[in-house]
């Protein structure tokens, strides 16, 4: 798959103050129903937050699709594409969702100086005892360029 083939730009529109019709903010829109953006609807959706400098990952899932977005902050999804890695940019000020399919392996660091939020959406949800997921090592990925 090609990078494209993981990135869903979303629609991001300004929001106004009802008084002085300023812009007061932004809303932006993960999932409808109706819109058919998704292969799978999401079954669980949850918000996962990250250190700054920290990796969440690597690892992949057997058994479900899922979808992410940061919502807070600035992250970059690292996908395992055959041998190559495939890097994406996410952060609140450019939406986009990214899918990361079954049984491809992914992780995501936090570029940015505080926490990060990373929305996520799964098609199956996840239980304690599923034993779905699966650690994996991205050992010739070159992490320290994200270090400060």
């Amino acid at each position: 798959m090609n990078k494209e083939d993981y990135v869903i730009k979303l629609e991001r529109h300004d929001t106004r103050d009802i008084n002085k019709n300023s812009v007061n903010g932004s809303l932006t829109v993960i999932w409808r129903d109706w819109d058919k953006i998704l292969k799978n609807e999401p079954k669980m959706v949850y918000v996962s937050s990250v250190n700054s400098g920290e990796i969440k990952g690597p690892h992949l899932h057997t058994k479900r699709d899922s979808y992410f977005t940061c919502i807070h902050g600035r992250v970059t999804f690292v996908i395992k594409s055959g041998d190559e890695y495939i890097e994406i940019e996410s952060d609140a000020e450019k939406p986009i969702l990214v899918y990361v399919p079954k049984n491809i392996a992914s992780a995501h660091i936090n570029t940015s100086g505080g926490i990060s939020r990373v929305l996520a959406l799964a098609n199956i949800a996840w239980k304690p005892n599923d034993n779905e997921m699966r650690n994996i090592n991205f050992d010739n990925f070159e992490w320290s360029k994200f270090k400060k």
